[in-house]
């Protein structure tokens, strides 16, 4: 990280732990001069200090991209759900909750992530007050991330950059790498513009179809089957060659590092977005704009959860919170490939607008 913003942050990185339930954790406020550092929790047995600083890191750009009145922060639980039954998990998160509830929300606002939901949510509410947490249940005055608002969002960046590409929804075929929340979604609002699905992937495989995949059949499967795998239909494969299948645009929506210095070259998609966080370097998308395929960084395309969080956080409607997002994704996704050129790649410019709206706070 260059030197000027290293001198941002990270302002606090703080190891939490309970004794009773053995719950450890870690909480990077990265930056707080825009507002309380804005980040979700994430419970994942491979968690760590670095991870989750990165995701910090992440966040404080993306808010201020956002052009919103928060920091960034993140945190993180190191426990595997999967082992967990319901009540360990929710001792767990209460413990969470009892370590957070001295900085949150003066310089803190957790929300959901990773295997923590909107019930999660609820529980640190109840411990450490409902403004310090976002993705709260409707009856606690929550948006919830179940309401697909980073999924939107993760559209609404990629038709610009289609217009920008001179290519039209209704023309084009995609792949989602994940099927989760944001994966879904973006796949049910891009289907919705017209487009073709050809290739999905959860933790359990992928499945690519040239003809096209029927996404509410996919929904259904998933729902009732726990895999897109179990849909029936095309190619099975592993989930981390979707990448490599034949198709005009990728949307990344799950694991990190996925693309990299060693497999880049075998992306065919014309245009990457970032429906994920982190899905590769800054390194690797720099090569991906040499070789002229466009990449939406994670922290533009898919700020639709913070920016939902942010109209909660201020009281506002379903209704509203869509209208905002909508707006100022598509508002900054414009600017940033207006300003995008040969020797700066969207990143590039991404972060400068970025730091300048933190330096001017």
């Amino acid at each position: 990280m260059d030197k000027i913003f290293n001198d941002f942050g990270p302002e606090k990185i703080l190891e939490i732990y309970d004794p009773k339930t053995k719950m450890r954790g870690f909480v990077v406020i990265d930056n707080t001069r825009r507002g309380p550092g804005k980040g979700g929790v994430r419970m994942t047995p491979t968690v760590c200090r670095e991870e989750v600083f990165r995701l910090a890191r992440t966040m404080t750009l993306k808010c201020a991209l956002a052009d919103l009145p928060f920091g960034g922060a993140k945190s993180g639980i190191i426990a595997d759900p999967s082992k967990l039954s319901k009540e360990s998990k929710r001792e767990l998160v209460k413990a969470y909750a009892n370590a957070i509830k001295e900085i949150s929300p003066s310089i803190y606002v957790s929300a959901p992530d990773m295997n923590m939901a909107e019930e999660e949510m609820r529980i640190i509410a109840e411990i450490a007050g409902k403004k310090a947490v976002t993705g709260k249940p409707k009856d606690l005055g929550g948006l919830p991330h179940e309401l697909g608002s980073t999924g939107f969002g993760v559209v609404k960046s990629a038709l610009v950059a289609l217009n920008h590409l001179n290519l039209k929804p209704e023309e084009i075929t995609f792949g989602v790498e994940g099927f989760g929340n944001v994966g879904s979604f973006a796949a049910k609002h891009l289907v919705e513009a017209g487009s073709k699905l050809v290739a999905v992937s959860d933790a359990k495989g992928m499945i690519y179809d040239k003809n096209g995949l029927d996404f509410h059949k996919l929904w259904k499967t998933v729902n009732e089957k726990k895999s897109v795998i179990e849909a029936g239909t095309g190619k099975i494969g592993n989930n981390k060659d979707l990448m490599f299948q034949d198709f005009d645009v990728l949307i990344t929506a799950a694991i990190p590092d996925i693309i990299t210095m060693e497999n880049y070259n075998r992306v065919k998609a014309k245009l990457i977005v970032e429906g994920s966080n982190l899905p590769m370097t800054e390194q690797v998308e720099a090569k991906l704009h040499e070789k002229g395929i466009l990449v939406i960084p994670d922290f533009l395309a898919n700020a639709g959860g913070v920016i939902s969080s942010y109209v909660e956080y201020i009281g506002g409607t379903e209704k509203e919170m869509f209208k905002i997002v909508e707006e100022k994704i598509t508002k900054n996704t414009k600017e940033i490939l207006k300003r995008t050129d040969e020797q700066n790649h969207p990143r590039k410019v991404a972060m400068e607008l970025a730091k300048e709206r933190i330096e001017n706070a």
